[in-house]
């Protein structure tokens, strides 16, 4: 198999909201987004397939290296030998690469974040530089598009913080911030629990739609940094922010049941959304 089908599979498999927008792209552009999203879904499945905390920290510090050898000219593994034509031609860095890997890292090292400021940090690495990537790929021509980037990976990390509470409550991770949980009156346990009737309480349910406004405001502060010169090339990511943003209403329209379910939109919508945004732009 050859470093360039290892990474479409990859990608394919995911079953990721990403993998519709990159349908769309022209070919070196496609290759370039679906080899660096296969790079983070390596580096993010080692945190979450991996059992043991000592093996998953071994195999960050393998990407680590991997990631360094590969910009030295060295790479090895499959989606490095993917990757690396492309890092030129559209600004990846080693830095990008690098923190993506500490945003996995922190998975590793802590399980809850005090208030909302230490999660944007989380968010910043595994989502934001992502963006960010991702941005310069599709196409950018003004530098306040990397900063709509930025705020767009914020909204679409938290969408998928309030979709999968059940999921990350179930390895024993509470994104929510502490300071938020206490504001609300809802103790970490009810949330480890994830049964009926501790889970879904009012207090839950008004914690949940909390995040949820704050997401929302987000996804509208991103598309108003987005400059109008870009907005085309940017296509793809604002299909994936359609996707994702319908996800997020998805799960308010069924009031928040995410602790038992994994609450996630059909492949169809998810290619209607792509194409209705292609054709509206927007």
């Amino acid at each position: 198999m050859s470093p360039e089908q290892y990474v479409q599979d990859k990608a394919a498999r995911s079953g990721s909201s990403f993998y519709y927008a990159f349908l769309f792209l022209p070919p070196p552009r496609r290759a370039a987004i679906t080899a660096f999203y296969a790079f983070c879904r390596e580096v993010d499945d080692v945190v979450d397939e991996t059992q043991d905390p000592g093996v998953a920290a071994t195999k960050l510090a393998w990407w680590r290296k991997e990631a360094s050898a590969a910009f030295a000219g060295k790479p090895s593994h499959p989606v490095m030998l993917a990757l690396m034509p492309h890092a030129q031609a559209y600004d990846i860095r080693l830095e990008h690469l690098l923190a993506v890997i500490e945003g996995c890292q922190m998975d590793l090292d802590q399980t809850r974040y005090l208030d909302f400021a230490g999660l944007q940090r989380y968010c910043h690495l595994v989502a934001g530089v992502v963006g960010e990537v991702a941005s310069a790929i599709f196409g950018r021509e003004h530098a306040g598009t990397i900063a709509y980037a930025h705020k767009l990976g914020l909204a679409m990390q938290l969408t998928n913080i309030i979709r999968d509470v059940g999921d990350d409550a179930r390895r024993g991770r509470i994104y929510l911030p502490v300071n938020e949980l206490q504001q609300f009156e809802v103790k970490a346990n009810e949330i480890l629990l994830r049964q009926s009737p501790w889970g879904y309480s009012d207090r839950f349910t008004a914690l949940m739609r909390f995040q949820a406004e704050r997401a929302h405001r987000l996804y509208d502060e991103a598309f108003a940094l987005l400059p109008e010169a870009d907005r085309r090339p940017q296509k793809p990511g604002l299909m994936m922010a359609n996707i994702y943003r319908a996800l997020l209403r998805e799960v308010e329209a069924e009031n928040f049941q995410v602790l038992h379910q994994k609450i996630s939109l059909t492949p169809l919508r998810k290619l209607w959304i792509a194409m209705r945004t292609n054709w509206r732009g927007h």
